[in-house]
């Protein structure tokens, strides 16, 4: 919300400066995020002042007020070398004149007594004739042989704006020779409204706080309108079907205007404010809104259809082009204002082009309403249509302003575009409101707040916020003003008192109770370590949606799967996002495949949970699950090796390993082959328990599921585990002293068939060397001659270590004629010599 002090203080004396302002209003909840110094220059050392010394000019300049002043066209002549150009003569107090040379088109010989922008030598502006924003120093100059002592100025020079078709018209009574800053400058505060404090979401609500927390009088006018046109009643008509919908729609009726520009001091306070100025009707309309926080909608009166207005719930496949024209398909959530023709307007949301207000228009029906914020935001929402009016309906607008808001506007459009106004107004008022009355006590503002107030205390502070009061002995009845909806119960107000009492004057207490006892969550702490494990092994934690839609899960999986079988939103934020995942690759893959357009290289894992319907109950499960996925270059290119190596399906072994060595199951978890058409044959692997229970899945991508992905890479490793078993499953942390004798160690070359795999041959020799066997790795594996046809070499290297005494050698030999017996007898594997 951006509020121009200059129009707030029409409502409210300002006796302190606006950097002071800005926090008070911070600290009682108002916060200001930036303050903009409009033509002035800001005070020394603000912490708000924009940079003035840089290459590029910032949003608002500051206008010298020696050099930059209000002028007055004293006569236009025409340049004598150029047609295009112009040559007024301009006057700025006690006689003095200068001469200047123009271009711009709405500057005509002949013209005199206009007030104009003029900027003397010296004065720095921006450069209207620049391709990009840049500083301009004015010099006098000759232009086609004529001499230019200075400029009359276009709103882009001076910064108001973008506009440079022509020079800037100040209003008749613009005092001349009076520096431009004096009259036309301003400073706008930026304030983020958040929202619980819709109230403030115009001039006159900010004027509210700021008058209740300075403690000065608040001037709110009781606007008027003269009517002197026939009665509205019998020549306007509404019909609300639905009063939940709307719980209030007034409408009022101004005839005989003339659309056209509305005047400068209008047109500045909205952009001032952030709004372009359009049409007298329109910026009446948007003026009021700034104002009062009471949206309105003008319709030109004769395009609707016996003027009738009709509120109702769009009919399904029901289209309304609206004033961006585009055609919009609606659906019975959108509530709609028809006439007896159809829908017209999309309430609260945005007008339609039938009935739109244009130069032609001379009859206007202007409205006023109260509508449902849930069904305003869901429609704004599903149109992409956020505005000025729709953030107010959102939020929720006092049920009292649309009368007040009606005359404002009418008497406006009337003083502003001519006109009639009906007598009276039509108010449909379905659900009045009732105002609520709350209960405060001294007892629960000193248990909520940590201070001392009696009642009366309380209704001091709560009054000037417009809160009626009535005190008694230890409380206080408070009566809730319409235009704060915000406030329900007794929290809400003891916020109010902590607000005008200073967040900042509230003391520090201890906490008047015992702490809760601390408990530790061995799965949260799981899952930090398989988290911290990760990042340590060089991956990045990816965050994807849970939801998920059919064209991701068919990429992955290969044919499109049974939506039956997935659980699938009412109300999906986009057609993709339809289904709950019940995997976390499909998602994680998509985030990859954008990744490496951009990276070398991808190491990325999730940690979510998946959703799987049970049969019979209305909540599916929802066990946590943990995705791998690597992609990309082993190690950046560099002259050392002319391609570097891709990262392939031992690199991600490496990595769970490293996992389930961190979780104490290194010597649980066993890869066997897998046979997943998603992945390619021989590089994946199943992983299980040693008792069997399956974790999960890992391997290299198939060539088709890649191409499937359009993950442009030879090569693609990923996996999922079962997050919730490996957490189940994990082993305690052992300690053990560190061994005082040393390890003896011995190569074993296996020559086994090619269809027993390694980890078949390990785990048989963890299982027979038993206690003695500290490490175990596998560091070679050969197929050729001398190795028979259909058979390999897998060298492994034994660590043997006792805690009590070195071992000879005529212990471990032992030990290496057990495990030959065992190849020999359990796998047909022999112990090369």
């Amino acid at each position: 919300m951006r509020v121009p002090l200059s129009w707030l203080r029409a409502f409210v004396d300002l006796p302190i400066a606006p950097e002071a302002l800005a926090e008070r209003l911070t600290m009682a909840g108002l916060e200001v995020s930036a303050i903009d110094y409009v033509g002035v220059e800001p005070p020394a050392g603000s912490p708000w002042a924009p940079d003035l010394q840089g290459p590029e000019p910032p949003r608002y300049i500051p206008w010298d007020p020696a050099r930059v002043v209000v002028g007055e066209i004293v006569e236009v002549q025409p340049h004598p070398n150029a047609d295009r150009l112009s040559v007024p003569t301009v006057s700025y107090g006690d006689g003095r004149t200068i001469s200047v040379v123009t271009g711009a088109p709405n500057i005509k010989v002949g013209m005199r007594g206009q007030k104009v922008a003029l900027a003397l030598a010296g004065a720095r502006l921006i450069d209207g004739h620049s391709a990009t924003r840049r500083w301009l120093t004015l010099k006098p100059t000759k232009l086609r042989g004529v001499p230019s002592e200075g400029m009359v100025c276009s709103e882009l020079e001076l910064g108001l704006s973008d506009e440079h078709e022509g020079i800037l018209f100040l209003p008749d009574d613009a005092p001349v020779g009076v520096p431009l800053r004096d009259y036309l400058g301003d400073v706008v505060l930026e304030i983020d409204i958040l929202p619980n404090m819709a109230r403030a979401l115009s001039i006159i609500g900010v004027a509210r706080e700021v008058a209740a927390l300075l403690g000065q009088p608040l001037r709110l006018p009781e606007p008027h309108v003269v009517a002197e046109g026939p009665p509205i009643a019998g020549r306007a008509q509404v019909s609300v079907e639905n009063a939940e919908d709307c719980p209030r729609f007034a409408v009022g009726l101004i005839e005989g205007v003339t659309v056209g520009p509305s005047p400068f001091w209008m047109q500045h306070r909205l952009r001032l404010a952030g709004m372009r100025p359009i049409s007298n009707i329109v910026d009446v309309s948007n003026y009021v809104m700034l104002e009062w926080g009471q949206p309105t909608h003008a319709f030109d009166a004769d395009k609707v259809a016996d003027r009738h207005l009709i509120i109702r719930r769009a009919q399904p496949g029901e289209t309304l082009r609206t004033l961006d024209n585009q055609l919009r398909t609606l659906s019975p959530e959108h509530i709609v204002v028809a006439d007896t023709r159809g829908a017209q307007s999309l309430a609260g949301v945005m007008g339609g082009l039938d009935t739109e207000v244009t130069d032609q228009t001379r009859n206007v029906l202007l409205e006023a309403a109260i509508w449902k914020p849930s069904a305003i935001r869901r429609t704004a929402q599903a149109f992409k249509l956020p505005s000025e009016a729709s953030r107010r309906f959102e939020r929720g607008v006092d049920p009292e302003l649309p009368p007040l808001a009606l005359r404002r506007a009418l008497e406006l459009m009337r003083e502003l575009a001519g006109g009639t106004v009906a007598a009276g107004l039509i108010d449909v008022y379905g659900q009045p409101y009732q105002p609520r009355r709350i209960e405060l006590t001294t007892q629960e503002v000193r248990r909520l707040l940590g201070i001392e107030l009696s009642a009366a205390q309380i209704a001091d502070l709560l009054t000037p916020l417009g809160f009626e009061c009535e005190v008694g002995v230890d409380s206080v009845l408070v009566i809730v003003p319409s235009f704060r909806q915000d406030v329900t119960f007794t929290a809400d107000l003891a916020e109010e008192v902590a607000r005008m009492y200073g967040y900042e004057r509230l003391p520090q207490t201890r906490l008047a109770d015992e702490l809760p006892p601390q408990y530790s969550d061995a799965w949260l702490l799981g899952e930090r370590m398989v988290r911290d494990t990760l990042v340590a092994c060089g991956l990045t934690e990816a965050i994807t949606y849970s939801l998920t839609g059919p064209e991701a899960i068919a990429a992955l999986e290969g044919t499109p799967p049974d939506a039956a079988a997935y659980l699938r939103l009412a109300n999906p934020i986009a057609p993709e996002r339809a289904l709950l995942r019940q995997s976390l690759l499909p998602e994680l893959l998509r985030a990859v495949a954008a990744d490496v357009r951009e990276r070398e290289q991808v190491r990325l894992f999730e940690v979510g949970r998946v959703y799987l319907p049970r049969p019979g109950e209305p909540l599916p499960d929802e066990p946590r699950r943990l995705a791998i996925v690597l992609a990309g270059r082993r190690e950046p290119l560099s002259w050392h090796a002319a391609e570097a190596p891709l990262l392939d399906y031992f690199d991600l072994k490496g990595v769970l390993e490293t996992l389930f060595e961190r979780l104490g199951l290194r010597e649980q978890v066993r890869f066997l082959p897998s046979d997943d058409a998603r992945f390619h044959p021989g590089r994946a692997a199943t992983l299980v328990t040693q008792a069997g229970r399956r974790l999960g899945l890992a391997g290299e991508l198939h060539p088709d599921t890649r191409e499937r992905l359009d993950i442009e890479l030879r090569r693609v490793v990923a996996a999922e585990l079962d997050l919730d078993a490996l957490l189940e499953l994990r082993a305690p942390a052992r300690y053990r002293v560190i061994a005082r004798q040393p390890a003896v160690d011995q190569d074993i070359a296996v020559i086994a068939p090619q269809h027993v795999a390694a980890e078949q041959i390990r785990a048989l020799i963890r299982e027979t060397a038993g206690p003695l066997l500290e490490r175990l790795e596998l560091f070679d594996v050969y197929e050729g001659a001398p190795i028979p046809a259909g058979q390999r070499s897998l060298a492994f290297r034994l660590w043997f270590r006792a805690p009590d005494r070195t071992l000879s050698d005529a212990d471990v030999n032992k030990i290496r004629e057990r495990i030959a017996r065992r190849l020999q007898s359990d796998l047909g594997a022999t112990i090369r010599a």
